[in-house]
């Protein structure tokens, strides 16, 4: 095998590679996660998509697929999160990841059991409030990233969040990563690994269906930008006929989309109507929304779902990075990992020979 890089963040979870496979919705699964720990770095579960009282055997289901450390993910201003973090716990999870609406009870309790915090975080203001309320690391996601992203790129925040930090905390870079070239560069800017959610999807433990997948193949980095239709908030999606048909809606049909996918929802997450109102409140305080764009909040995981797990790239909504532009294979998770790790320590030995010696 590769020389393993040694970085804080390896010496943090007691990995072998600074990689980190993060949690995306419908597609994050115990295979995927655990493949990715096998494979000598870090996945990380998504439970945005699952019912809280069905993260106990998931969990189970990991720990049966991998004695590796693994992490998960929980959305803490959604209904069953008090439930969901009580399951991270009795399963022994490694690390919580987090982002919207960071709840300091909530992380104060996972602390006070043991596991490490990594929320993903997208300025520099916004890491030093993760760092005060209890974060052991930062995933920074630049806007090159899928799903959710800000303005700024990756090669420029990664640097700021890291002189911002100060070396309190290791720094993950996200947000255009898919090789060992990529690792090295945020290295170079200061980071200690980074994180893939992209490239992780594009691999054949990733239960992404082939119409679906075939769409991703087929993405030019021009064809991946940042919407508002599908919820309200900048996401970076590839374009397909959803988005079109989005664009060119009034916002009567969109709100009207967005209460169908509401109660699709509903059906799907076992939530009450109190849950998810307590839920759609939380998110605009949290996040400044207004009630339109809480409204259509609901639309993303809905859509997602009919994109990912029911294998309809026309209906459904298609977060990626822009990095899919460049991806035109589907390796396994062990392929990919070794790939990364092979790239990285033949990039660092060409940097070490051009010192003068």
């Amino acid at each position: 095998m590769p020389p393993t890089i040694s970085t804080p963040l390896t010496d943090l979870i007691d990995i072998d590679l600074p990689v980190i496979q993060t949690a995306m919705g419908w597609v994050a699964t115990a295979e995927l996660t655990a493949a990715t720990c096998n494979a000598g770095a870090i996945g990380f579960f998504a439970t945005a998509s699952l019912v809280a009282s069905e993260v106990a055997s998931e969990l189970e289901r990991i720990r049966s697929l991998t004695d590796r450390p693994f992490g998960v993910n929980v959305l803490m201003d959604a209904p069953g999160a008090d439930e969901i973090i009580d399951a991270m716990i009795e399963h022994g999870v490694t690390v919580a990841s987090y982002n919207r609406a960071p709840n300091a009870a909530m992380i104060q309790k996972l602390k006070d059991a043991g596991l490490l915090c990594i929320p993903t975080i997208g300025a520099p203001k916004h890491a030093i409030k993760a760092i005060a309320l209890g974060a052991d690391a930062l995933v920074v996601q630049g806007g090159e990233g899928g799903g959710h992203t800000g303005p700024v790129p990756t090669s420029l925040l990664i640097p700021q969040v890291v002189e911002a930090v100060n070396g309190e905390v290791p720094v993950i870079a996200a947000g255009g990563f898919r090789d060992g070239a990529g690792l090295v560069a945020a290295l170079a800017w200061g980071a200690s690994g980074i994180a893939m959610g992209t490239r992780f999807l594009m691999t054949k433990e990733s239960p992404l269906l082939p119409a679906t997948a075939e769409r991703y193949l087929k993405a030019t980095v021009n064809e991946i930008y940042v919407t508002t239709e599908i919820d309200g908030l900048p996401q970076r999606v590839i374009e397909n006929e959803l988005v079109r048909a989005l664009q060119a809606s009034g916002g009567i049909n969109k709100l009207l989309h967005a209460l169908q996918s509401a109660l699709d929802y509903r059906k799907s997450s076992g939530a009450s109507i109190v849950e998810i109102l307590r839920s759609g409140l939380a998110m605009r305080k949290s996040q400044g929304l207004s009630f339109s764009q809480v409204l259509l909040a609901a639309n993303a995981p809905m859509l997602a779902k009919k994109a990912m797990v029911d294998g309809d790239p026309k209906r459904g909504y298609l977060p990626s990075g822009q990095v899919a532009g460049l991806i035109d294979d589907r390796p396994t998770v062990a392929e990919l990992v070794d790939r990364i790790r092979v790239e990285a320590v033949s990039r660092l030995d060409a940097l070490a020979a051009l010192r003068p010696q």
